[in-house]
């Protein structure tokens, strides 16, 4: 009997001495994860409780199924605000309600995944460039920053674009609770100085590794210390918003839809497009995480095994009150940061947040947004990927353009349209660049190889005009291609042997062979062979009994050097062209 979901790889072959590292990075992470699930929760406009049952049953989920033995899934900042967008037109329900809306978005965007890891589309990844991807998430950080300092200065801040929060702002600016600022600003201020700055401090007194450990659990112990502030100084009583309620209880199954079959067909055409582009973003930016942490690990990873890891995690954890979740930059380094070895380290994680959740919550309740927000806040700065945008000015003006495009679309127009005009843009520069190839008159240089005229030394021939195509021909660049050639000759008045170097064309369409056939026929008019040198062999055998192939005027050459050889040796005649 085949079981849908065996015994993973890495439970089979357990070493017991990595048990120690197991246990201790599972608890490393159950704790110090533990403010950062609440605040995304918030983020989604969750109770933060959900922070926490979001990062129990899909953990479970993925360390029994995930491609990776040490990335950590749980709820993040995109996957959080994306929720909260996808959510915005129902601000007025129920907690509970909403709570089932984020859910049933966790079990489209995990049906999705799924469904790509059993149809193999890994690939699709390879598309979105780093340009989109760093340009989205930098205006997504930028947008979940504003969006949070309504919790920081007690203003009731809505929209989706960087416009709405700025008009409410002005509109709403004369309710600002300077009591809720006073407590925000300074939470924002200690959790800035732990994040930039104190582990540089520590670093003179203590060793890296233990400055690093008190900078992780510091975020902790701030929230403590708002906890006991909150209670000695009553901050609800002068009007400071705290959380008030956390239910004491795990997880538990529930169906992650209500009303009936139509109800549950409209709801699912609404967030479909977002559960998309959430699955979408998110594996792009998790698949990242684990991919690199297992090749710097020497492991095998899978793609397509990751794609349905991450999905059951969502499926599964939608039943079990959970909203969106993925693998987490922060979480994945403070995992192995802590010495990780297997996804036995999440399960103890998991130990960690059911522990807290039965046991701890009540002391959650004093605990003020403010200081929530002033965490995250702090955390989205370390997000706004500008590194990428200046590595992209020096090399990559496509990538800049498909940045900027991303970056201000999700500010201007939200989350959805800004990655669709970031992926268009950068679709739009990669058909742009393959629609004007590179293409170079080469010579034969002193060390006999065939290089461009404009960048070394060369020896050119009166009867030849050799042409290096560094592109793949299609009916996009075919034209282009015949304008370069056609502008080459007229300045080459005594050429009888036009030699294409196709040593980087991988494929010639129809179109394109359509364009090489017309031009053969119109340098016979001239008398002008056309010549092919280093082609590649699936070429060869694509094109073999092509017509173009079979009219061709000239010859088939293995490389550049045979066919000058030959030819000059048919012509007899060798001028140079200094």
């Amino acid at each position: 009997m085949i079981r849908p979901f065996p015994l993973p790889l890495w439970l089979r072959r357990y070493n017991r001495g990595c048990l120690n590292q197991d246990i201790t990075a599972g608890l490393i992470v159950g704790i110090i994860v533990i403010p950062q699930s609440l605040g995304y929760a918030a983020l989604a406009s969750l109770p933060p409780v959900y922070g926490l049952y979001s990062s129990i049953v899909p953990v479970l989920v993925y360390a029994w199924i995930g491609a990776s033995n040490v990335n950590a899934v749980g709820p993040v900042a995109v996957t959080a605000i994306m929720t909260a967008h996808a959510l915005q037109n129902h601000p007025h329900l129920p907690p509970e309600q909403y709570a089932l809306l984020a859910g049933f978005l966790a079990l489209l965007m995990g049906a999705l995944l799924w469904l790509a890891s059993l149809f193999r589309l890994g690939w699709i990844t390879r598309f979105i460039s780093q340009g989109v991807t760093a340009g989205f998430v930098t205006g997504a950080s930028i947008l979940i920053f504003i969006s949070q300092i309504k919790f920081l200065i007690g203003v009731n801040l809505s929209g989706s674009t960087i416009i709405d929060y700025a008009l409410t702002f002005i509109n709403r600016i004369h309710t600002l609770h300077f009591p809720t600022l006073l407590v925000g600003a300074l939470a924002f201020g200690l959790f800035f100085v732990n994040r930039y700055y104190l582990n540089r401090w520590l670093s003179h007194w203590l060793t890296p590794k233990t400055a690093q450990f008190i900078v992780r659990l510091l975020p902790l112990i701030i929230m403590m210390a708002a906890v006991a502030f909150s209670l000695v100084f009553d901050f609800q009583q002068r009007g400071i918003a705290v959380i008030e309620y956390v239910p004491a209880k795990l997880p538990h199954f529930t169906l992650p839809f209500s009303g009936g079959l139509n109800d549950v067909l409209n709801q699912a055409i609404q967030l479909l497009p977002t559960a998309a582009l959430i699955a979408l973003i998110t594996f792009v930016s998790s698949n990242s995480v684990a991919a690199t942490c297992a090749r710097k690990r020497q492991e095998a990873f899978d793609t397509n095994q990751e794609f349905k890891g991450l999905g059951w995690a969502n499926i599964i954890g939608a039943f079990f009150q959970s909203f969106p979740v993925v693998g987490g930059f922060s979480r994945t380094a403070v995992n192995v940061d802590a010495g990780a070895q297997t996804p036995l380290a999440g399960i103890i994680s998991v130990g960690v947040m059911a522990a807290f959740l039965l046991l701890l919550t009540d002391y959650l309740e004093p605990l003020p947004y403010a200081v929530l927000a002033a965490n995250i806040m702090v955390a989205i700065l370390s997000m706004m990927d500008w590194n990428t945008l200046k590595r992209a000015a020096r090399s990559d003006k496509t990538d800049v353009a498909a940045f900027l495009t991303a970056c201000f679309g999700v500010l201007l127009f939200g989350l959805n349209i800004g990655l669709v005009l970031g992926i268009l843009v950068s679709f739009a520069g990669l058909i742009w660049k393959s629609s004007h190839p590179h293409l170079t008159v080469v010579g034969q240089a002193a060390d006999g190889h065939f290089r461009s005229i404009k960048r070394y030394a060369t020896t050119q021939y009166s009867s030849l005009l050799i042409v290096r195509i560094d592109e793949s021909m299609f009916y996009g660049n075919a034209q282009p291609i015949r304008h370069y050639l056609e502008r080459s000759l007229a300045t080459h008045p005594d050429c009888k042997h036009l030699i294409l170097m196709l040593s980087a064309v991988n494929d010639i369409d129809l179109t394109a062979q359509e364009m090489l056939l017309s031009l053969n026929y119109d340098l016979q008019k001239q008398h002008i062979s056309l010549h092919f040198a280093d082609i590649k062999g699936p070429l060869v055998d694509k094109l073999q009994h092509s017509v173009m192939m079979k009219s061709l005027s000239g010859n088939v050459f293995i490389s550049t050097a045979e066919a000058v050889d030959t030819l000059l040796k048919e012509e007899s005649v060798w001028s140079p062209m200094i």
